[in-house]
């Protein structure tokens, strides 16, 4: 059983408020802004900063 998408339309990080989205894996739901990511167990999403991983920032490249 998966998120139901009226439920992801509401969902926001308890942190920052700003919405947020299903992972790729569709394992946790990420937060654009604090890049926090909230796990999903047993398909129901546990948005608890506690519980949550901060996802690293991708390193730049140097340009040449």
């Amino acid at each position: 059983m998966a998120i139901d998408p009226k439920l992801l339309e509401i969902l926001a990080c308890p942190l920052c408020k700003t919405p947020v989205r299903l992972t790729a894996d569709k394992k946790g739901l990420k937060c654009g802004h604090c890049r926090r990511i909230y796990p999903i167990k047993n398909d129901i999403p546990i948005m608890l900063i506690d519980e949550a991983r901060i996802e690293k920032k991708p390193k730049r490249k140097a340009h040449a």
